[in-house]
């Protein structure tokens, strides 16, 4: 099986969406495939190694979907980056740019304990504003960033560019 193939014909391409413009990569036709679904979790785990991560960070929304499950095959703990007044507790937040305006994201500040090994996980990575400000979150509360892995990473954008040293793992890349 080309995991690579199946992942592509499992995203599907909305014209104007949020805003007139974007093209809107909506993963949840691959979601509802339990082979390609099944075979993201199963790469992502994979390509860092068990027993390598304390922590796995998802990215408010769809970063959540693939995030959860990598946590539970990890043995890892689950830590959602929110959007700004989500979270019920004090936190850390960090504002960053979009290809279609600003955003404002959270972390509890008591997410991590001092050196936790933390793998952000997110669908998309694309001008690399939403994983530099999870990686700043991240830092600005103990963890350390071990790296960041994505579903698809739209390298037109040059999002990579933005993210220093940062081992970023993607599983498609257009």
């Amino acid at each position: 099986m080309d995991l690579g193939k199946l992942i592509q014909e499992r995203i599907r391409d909305v014209d104007d969406y949020p805003k007139p413009g974007v093209v809107f990569k909506d993963i949840t036709p691959l979601l509802a495939d339990h082979v390609a679904f099944a075979g993201v979790v199963d790469t992502i785990v994979n390509h860092h190694g068990r027993g390598t991560v304390d922590k796995i960070v998802g990215i408010e929304a769809r970063g959540f979907i693939l995030a959860a499950p990598v946590a539970y095959h990890f043995g890892a703990g689950f830590v959602p980056v929110r959007k700004k007044g989500k979270l019920p507790s004090r936190t850390h937040e960090e504002t960053y740019d979009l290809e279609y305006g600003t955003e404002t994201i959270e972390i509890h500040v008591d997410a991590f304990e001092p050196g936790d090994r933390v793998l952000i996980v997110d669908d998309v990575l694309a001008t690399g504003g939403t994983a530099r400000a999870a990686a700043e979150l991240v830092r600005r509360g103990g963890g350390e960033v071990v790296g960041l892995s994505v579903l698809l990473e739209l390298s037109f954008l040059h999002g990579r560019d933005k993210l220093g040293n940062l081992d970023v793992h993607s599983l498609v890349t257009v």
